[in-house]
Formats: C-alpha cells, sequence, structure tokens
C-alpha cells in the first residue's frame, strides 16, 4: 500500500526506532514460528503458570466480597487478574491467545498453514501443561480453604457458571475476550518501555474479566480446578458451606470440553486472529499498489509530509550537540548532495532498473512521476529480491511499480549534515537505553564505549532530497564520507616533518 514520504526532523528521529504496529506483530508472529520446539513449549508452559497464578489472584480479591458493589470487586478482581499478561509480555512468554496474532504472517506470506496451525498447537498444550501444575499445587497447599473454604467455595460456583453457557454465548464471549486481549498486546508494540507496556495491558484486561469474557487459556485452570475440588473435597466441606455433593455434579471433563472449552477456543481464535490480526492486515496491508497519477494523489502526499525543520538534536541528559565541530554543524544537505542522481520511473521495467543502477554504480534510485515527484525508491536488494523470488530469470513484465518501496524517508536541502548522520548512524535508544519517564530499559550495564558500538542504526544510507514538493537530488552515506575523506584527509593538514608527528596528526584528524 502506498505511503507518503516523510522528511527527517527532530519528530522523525524520536519516532523512527519505533516500527510500524502492522510490521512489529508480522515480526512478533514470525519469531513464535521461528523458535525450537523446546524453547517455545517451554515459554508456553510459563504462560499457562502465569495465568492460572492471575486467576489464583482474582479468586482471592473476589472471595468474601458478597455484600460489596458488583462491579467495583469484578474491577478489583480484573486489575489484579492483569498480573498474568502484564507477566506473559515482560517476561517472553507465549500465550495461546496472543499467538493468534502470528495469522498477520501468514496473510502476509511468511508463512504457511502447517506452521501457523502447530505453533498454535504447541503454544495450546505448553499452556494447558503450566496451569496444571499450578493446579497441583493449589490443590496440594489445601487453598481451597481460605476464608473458612469460601475460596473453593468461590473456585466452584465460577466453574459452574462457565459450563453453563449456550455455545452461542460461549463463543461470543470468547470473541470478545481475545479481541481485547490482542488489543491489549497491539497497543505494547507502540512502546519499549517495558513499564509502559505493562501499563496499557491493565484496562483491555480488567474489562474483559470485569465483563464476563472468556479465556480460553484462563479457563483451562480455573474450570479443571473446580471439578478436582468437586472430586476431592470432603462432603463435610460442601455441608458446612451450605451444599451436598450432587450441588456440582455437573463439573465433568466432558461437560467442560463440550459447553465451553471449544467454542470459547474458536471464539478467542476470531476474536484475536482474525477481527485484530486479519482485520488489521486487510486495513494497512492487503490493499494492491497503486501508481500515484493524479493531482489527489500528490496534494495528499503535501498534506501528510512532515514540515521540514532544522531541529537542534541534542544528547538526552547531557543536553550537548552531538558535533562540536562548527564547519560541520553548519554544513548543509545542499553544500553535498547530488543533483545529477539516477532517478527511475514506476513503468519501467525491473530489469533496466537493475542495469541502470548497475552502469551508475549505486545502490538505489528515486522513483518519480512526469512532474518529479516522489513516489518511491528501489533498491538493488528490492530488485535482486524479486529476481531471486523468480528463480534468477529476469521477469519482462515486473516492473519498477511492482517493487519499489513506498514508505521513504526524505531530507530538503536546509536539514543539517550532523543531524542526517546522527540519524543514519546511531540508535538513540541502545547508546542512551533510558525510557521519557526515566526508566532504565537495559538489563546489564555497559559503558558508552560499549554501547556505542551496539547502537548502530538500521536505517537508508540513501535519501531523496525535496524541495517545494519535488525531488531535486538525493544524498547518501558516501557522499558525506567522500566529503569528510576530502576536507579531513592527512594531506589537508600541515604538520611537522617528523614522522610521529605526522602520526599523532593523521590520528587526530
Amino acid at each position: 500500500m502506498n505511503q507518503p514520504t516523510s522528511s527527517i526532523n527532530e519528530n522523525t528521529i524520536k519516532q523512527m526506532p519505533l516500527a510500524s504496529p502492522l510490521l512489529e506483530v508480522s515480526q512478533y508472529g514470525l519469531h513464535k514460528i521461528n523458535k525450537s520446539i523446546r524453547h517455545s513449549f517451554g515459554l508456553s508452559v510459563f504462560a499457562g503458570i502465569f495465568i492460572a497464578i492471575a486467576f489464583v489472584f482474582y479468586v482471592t480479591v473476589t472471595t468474601g466480597s458478597d455484600t460489596s458493589s458488583w462491579g467495583l470487586t469484578r474491577l478489583a478482581g480484573g486489575i489484579a487478574f492483569s498480573l498474568g499478561l502484564i507477566l506473559v509480555v515482560v517476561c517472553g512468554a507465549e500465550l495461546f491467545t496472543s499467538t493468534l496474532l502470528s495469522s498477520v504472517a501468514w496473510a502476509q506470506g511468511k508463512l504457511n498453514s502447517k506452521q501457523l496451525l502447530a505453533c498454535w498447537g504447541r503454544v495450546y498444550i505448553g499452556n494447558f501443561v503450566g496451569a496444571m501444575l499450578i493446579l497441583l499445587l493449589v490443590v496440594g497447599g489445601k487453598m481451597y480453604l481460605l476464608d473458612s473454604g469460601q475460596w473453593g467455595l468461590s473456585v466452584l460456583k465460577l466453574a459452574q457458571h462457565k459450563i453453563h453457557h449456550t455455545w452461542l454465548e460461549a463463543f461470543s464471549l470468547g470473541v470478545l475476550c481475545n479481541l481485547l486481549v490482542c488489543l491489549g498486546i497491539w497497543m505494547t508494540f507502540s512502546s519499549k518501555d517495558m513499564l509502559t507496556k505493562s501499563l496499557l495491558l491493565i484496562l483491555p484486561v480488567a474489562m474483559f474479566v470485569s465483563s464476563g469474557f472468556e479465556h480460553s487459556i484462563a479457563n483451562l485452570f480455573m474450570v479443571p480446578l473446580g471439578i478436582v475440588l468437586q472430586n476431592t473435597v470432603s462432603p463435610e466441606y460442601l455441608l458446612s458451606l451450605g451444599y451436598n455433593v450432587n450441588s456440582f455434579a455437573d463439573l465433568t471433563v466432558s461437560h467442560f470440553v463440550t459447553s465451553n472449552l471449544i467454542p470459547v477456543t474458536l471464539g478467542n481464535i476470531v476474536g484475536g486472529g482474525v477481527m485484530v490480526g486479519l482485520g488489521y492486515w486487510f486495513i494497512y496491508d492487503s490493499a494492491p499498489q497503486t501508481l500515484i497519477k493524479t493531482d489527489t494523489s500528490i496534494e495528499q502526499l503535501q498534506v501528510n509530509t512532515y514540515t521540514a525543520t532544522s531541529a537542534a538534536i541534542h544528547l538526552p541528559a547531557q543536553g550537548v550537540s552531538i558535533m562540536n565541530n562548527s564547519s560541520l554543524t553548519q554544513l548543509t544537505v545542499a553544500q553535498i548532495m547530488d543533483t545529477q542522481a539516477l532517478k527511475l520511473t514506476a513503468k519501467q521495467s525491473a530489469a533496466s532498473a537493475l542495469l541502470q543502477l548497475s552502469t551508475h554504480k549505486v545502490r538505489g534510485a528515486v522513483v518519480v512521476n512526469t512532474e518529479n515527484n516522489l513516489i518511491g525508491f528501489v533498491s538493488e536488494q528490492d530488485l535482486l529480491r524479486s529476481w531471486w523470488a523468480n528463480d534468477f530469470e529476469l521477469d519482462s513484465e515486473l516492473t519498477v511499480n511492482d517493487v519499489m518501496q513506498t514508505e521513504v524517508l526524505s531530507v530538503t536541502p536546509e536539514q543539517s549534515v550532523s543531524e542526517l548522520i546522527e540519524f543514519m548512524t546511531v540508535d538513540k535508544t541502545v547508546l542512551y537505553p533510558v525510557s521519557d519517564s526515566g526508566v532504565l530499559l537495559s538489563s546489564q550495564y555497559l559503558d558508552y564505549k560499549q554501547r556505542l558500538n551496539k547502537a548502530a542504526a538500521k536505517r537508508p544510507s540513501i535519501y531523496p532530497v525535496i524541495d517545494n514538493g519535488q525531488v531535486v537530488a538525493t544524498i547518501s552515506r558516501q557522499h558525506i564520507t567522500d566529503y569528510l575523506l576530502r576536507d579531513f584527509s592527512p594531506e589537508t593538514n600541515q604538520v611537522s616533518s617528523t614522522h610521529s608527528n605526522n602520526e599523532n596528526d593523521n590520528q587526530a584528524a
């Protein structure tokens, strides 16, 4: 889908480390598929443990609140239950309901149906194993005796309630539940701060729990716990609470599986994998690419383009400019940009574009329309990737429009080169691993030099230069490097005749 180009300014630099949510979710799903079975299953077991712990917390918070406000009690329980999903996200576990977002990577063709279903099945089984481990510990610890036995009664009543939904009710509640769970997970991709991620998860989880929506993995703990209690507690225990041995006789495995687990699981798949995952994919990633031709498209391009400003960039906390050399801080893109750069058209063949890149010895080129407006960018990598996909046979019908990138970062002639160098080469989230709220994001101590070695930015090396909506030139890392080598090479420095002084001055340069 074609996207407007963006000029690099201070806002771009702040936002750039966060990729688009759809791309993040796609990589999130692909990462789950690519994990080894041992790794994936082990993390799935932990997710089952976390969700079971959260349900234990929920029961503890809501038990004995019969005289309290119904809504506030359930809200408190929902907030308590959010601990489960927070543990899953912060500790990196594999939860079935959030793993359903891997449907995005499947829709993009990055994995096949067999891989998708195998991953879902493996995670589902792992979650069940984790839930059963906590169930054994809860029963072994006789937690059902808490609050004079009211804790166990809460479990029995809740489990019984869950198996008396109709299929439509259970399915619908499952859809609503995972709609909220996956929206909560989706929101976490907007931040790298774990504290922020945790806070973002609380309200979606609190809503689905307090409203009685159905979560298949939570039910894999809660209902089996009720079944175990119904079959193991003494008749005297039930009589002391005003119930008899037949009060919860309908709590059976077959009743649970047919009346709750199957429809709720299917509902979770629809709510998370289809409504959220495929829904957003359909909106943002499924539309065919179209060539921008009309004045309306160009006008829309200008409306969505960032205002190009030469905002000063400072180091976090220190407030000191990156560059101390005045000649570099005053250097602008206009002074070193290539005004004779190669330009391609969207209609020309991909083969001719590859030939032109090779002839001009460049790695990529801008794609423009007849009015010299930027509509895309194509690189050697884009063209070689399409060539590889076609078994290394050049497809004469394949055009630049089919392979070009349509999300393109651009600069203006007035842009500071020192800022552009920093943007292209330094990932500040690695160099300064502290969030805007002051939370340390790194779990290990590294000095500045060690962090700098790891802070390589994964950003383009070539940028179109836009002036008044038209492409006037390009600037690349190579242009900047050539300029620096020309102005700061040893030959330009007058030093003493001694060999040692020459070496020292060369190092300083």
